[in-house]
């Protein structure tokens, strides 16, 4: 062998070990960059999933609804916790198990990708993108208190007690139990001497776990010990408030359309939506009570509708659908039942 062709086979050698070697230098960032790609992927496919089927519940955000928890603040749990309660549920909790497994709809990798999206979620574009789906959830039924209305009940004894207690009552309570306690069709009446008579540590117990198969759910996860404690001293002393002439002012709700299209577009949605509960032109069925029904009709505000289509029934087979029907699609179902009241029976059985 010549000398030329030794030196040659000399730089090949070496010219292979320096590949090898920037490859080697290389490879900790192209795992990186495959690592990043996938968990990119992985955000991407769940915030869809998300949107389609959680947000209605935590949030276009994560920042939970009503009783149920926010999620932005669950990134800090460990992998292995998330997924088993994505799995399973949560026990007691209105959490459903969500794996095929468990009788859910998410397969493994589907729950792999939702914790990936838990714990590494930029929630505003998560927000973005439920948007942009058009699944960004209504908003839940709030009645605003006046500033001078908390000033009046501030000046009572424990008034800052008090006036915690009337506020949350107004942000989260109004909707089934009425503007002023009265109750409605869909939750008693909490300003009664008999409520105010039971003692204080069983009204916390119902506010935190609830009472199944109502519309009452556990407002443990949203509320803590203090909040829970004013709820009960405000429904216990509501008595007082009354006596000083102070009532919470009544939320109107918008108009709801009434023309025909919008009529005729609610009985669209409430045949694919709804008929197979409610039955045909809502009479009712063993699984859910007839709407079709003067007495429900009559004395069922347009905004507990809207609540109920919307948030769900806890505990019962009546799922939220906010997430799926828009504010103009919920409006017109609304409409459609409206638009049957006139002729509706006092009192229906299921067909």
């Amino acid at each position: 062998m010549s000398d030329n062709m030794k030196w040659m086979g000399f730089l090949a050698t070496v010219l292979i070990l320096a590949t090898l070697f920037i490859a080697w230098l290389r490879e900790p960032n192209r795992q990186v960059e495959a690592a990043t790609e996938i968990q990119t992927i992985a955000i991407i496919e769940a915030t869809d999933l998300y949107a389609e089927n959680c947000v209605v519940c935590h949030g276009a955000s994560g920042e939970g609804v009503g009783v149920y928890p926010s999620l932005s603040a669950a990134s800090t749990m460990d992998t292995e916790t998330l997924f088993k309660t994505i799995e399973r549920g949560r026990f007691n909790t209105q959490m459903a198990a969500f794996s095929v497994n468990e009788g859910g709809i998410f397969t493994d990798a589907q729950i792999d990708n939702f914790v990936t999206l838990i714990q590494n979620a930029n929630w505003r574009q998560v927000s973005l993108r439920v948007d942009e789906l058009g699944l960004t959830p209504p908003q839940m039924i709030v009645a605003p208190i006046p500033e001078e209305t908390l000033l009046q009940v501030s000046s009572l004894p424990n008034g800052d007690l008090l006036s915690s207690g009337l506020t949350l009552y107004g942000e989260n309570c109004t909707s089934c139990h009425g503007i002023n306690g009265e109750g409605t069709t869909l939750a008693p009446a909490l300003n009664t001497p008999e409520l105010r008579a039971t003692d204080g540590f069983e009204l916390a117990r119902i506010i935190e776990q609830g009472v199944p198969g109502t519309l009452m759910a556990g407002w443990n996860n949203a509320l803590d010990d203090v909040q829970v404690g004013s709820l009960v001293t405000f429904l216990q002393r509501w008595d007082e408030i009354d006596a000083m002439g102070i009532s919470i002012p009544v939320v109107e709700a918008e108009p709801i359309n009434m023309s025909p299209e919008a009529i005729a577009q609610g009985e669209r949605l409430f045949s694919i939506t709804c008929t197979s509960c409610h039955g045909t032109s809502g009479y009712g069925s063993p699984l859910a009570p007839a709407l079709n029904n003067s007495l429900f009709l009559s004395t069922t505000s347009d905004t507990q509708i809207h609540q109920i289509i919307s948030m769900g029934v806890p505990g019962t087979l009546m799922p939220a659908w906010g997430a799926r029907l828009n504010e103009a699609d919920i409006n017109s179902i609304i409409a459609y039942l409206r638009s049957l009241e006139a002729t509706a029976p006092i009192i229906t059985t299921a067909r």
